[in-house]
């Protein structure tokens, strides 16, 4: 018997039938021809290059494998994916960045049956990946990428600061100083490109929204990219969020974000250590409450931090900055002609809000409170 008739047979059995009984017929036919290992890698390649016409990112496959299946099969598609990038040139940064990100070790089972059957149920899912949104590739549609500049490499350094000190304080005060140099940046860039008649135009990213709390999570996303001029469309059921506007702008939001998630994290954590001495027990509701009051009120913070760096330059730059909130917010209206606002639910724990909203206060910043956009589902 030929491998592929093997391959062909085991699909048919197993990739379109949902029954125990098939995956177990398809991992069958397959753990009994070694043969047909070959052919079912090219398979796998294949599935994957499907993948990414229906414009699904080496993350974003990833994350929805980890959501669905067990970390063999992240193990096995992040192999699939590193040997499939191997055969051609990389569209982008962004799509090198993600591959620097996977572990290429392949996952341990037991058997060939157990190998077969993991590797069925991942190409079930690869084969069932709807389309999504296409994401403009960078250079396509403006100017061409180049080397991190020296203010988004101060970026960072701020950023790991107030992720490593241990005084709250000084994280958001590190925080603070972060968001301003990034809406400088921001500033700059977008006088240069006005300046130069460089008739660059809003591109998108996607950047994980990960459980536990997402919702609280989305919220925490949709302030940052608030703060520095772009939007934020949630993906609940893939576990990302889609984030529109100018490079420099998603450059801001993902260094950010990720580094708020830090500093939320081990402000909770405290802020829980504080309560379990008051003799309250931990809480789900205390949690999100939290997360979801440091969202909203950082939104605030960021948005005053951002704001100054505006009210300090010179006047041609609202036109600037004007149109290029329209020309966002029009890119997001044509990849997301459907998507509605919700409502945040879940937040219901006084305590864990007074403490998230606290945690966020403890920066130097006077602005009061105010409510924050809500993220836009998809």
């Amino acid at each position: 018997m030929s491998t592929t008739t093997t391959v062909d047979r085991a699909f048919r059995a197993a990739l379109y039938d949902d029954a125990d009984a098939a995956l177990d017929t398809g991992a069958s036919l397959l753990a009994a021809d070694p043969a047909a290992d070959g052919e079912l890698a090219r398979r796998g390649e294949e599935f994957l290059g499907a993948a990414w016409r229906r414009n699904w990112q080496p993350a974003d496959v990833v994350r929805v494998v980890r959501r669905e299946l067990d970390d063999p099969h992240v193990r096995l598609v992040s192999e699939l994916i590193l040997r499939e990038a191997g055969r051609r040139p990389s569209p982008g940064p962004r799509w090198t960045a993600q591959l620097r990100e996977l572990d290429g070790e392949p996952p341990r089972l037991p058997d060939r049956f157990s190998h077969a059957t993991a590797v069925l149920e991942l190409y079930r899912l690869l084969l069932r990946l709807p389309a999504l949104e296409p994401l403009d590739v960078p250079g396509r549609s403006g100017a061409p990428q180049q080397p991190e500049s020296r203010m988004l490499g101060r970026i960072r350094a701020l950023l790991a600061k107030a992720e490593a000190t241990g005084y709250p304080e000084e994280a958001e005060a590190l925080s603070a100083k972060a968001q301003e140099l990034m809406a400088r940046h921001s500033i700059d860039e977008a006088l240069l490109a006005a300046r130069t008649h460089n008739a660059n135009t809003p591109g998108a990213c996607r950047i994980g929204v990960d459980p536990p709390y997402e919702t609280a999570k989305a919220v925490l996303l949709d302030a940052v990219a608030a703060a520095n001029r772009c939007r934020a469309v949630w993906h609940e059921a893939f576990g990302f969020s889609t984030v529109i506007g100018f490079e420099p702008d998603l450059e801001a939001v993902e260094l950010l974000h990720t580094s708020l998630l830090v500093q939320a994290t081990a402000a909770m954590t405290r802020a829980e250590a504080a309560q379990r001495k008051g003799g309250r027990k931990r809480t789900k509701t205390f949690r999100q409450s939290f997360l979801a009051a440091y969202a909203h009120r950082i939104g605030d913070r960021l948005r005053a931090a951002a704001e100054g760096q505006v009210d300090s330059t010179e006047g041609e730059l609202l036109p600037v900055l004007a149109a290029r909130d329209v020309a966002v917010a029009d890119h997001m209206e044509q990849m997301f002609p459907d998507s509605v606002t919700t409502r945040m639910r879940g937040v219901t724990d006084a305590a864990g809000w007074e403490e998230g909203a606290a945690a966020a206060d403890r920066a130097r910043v006077t602005e009061g409170p105010r409510a924050g956009e809500r993220p836009r589902l998809t």
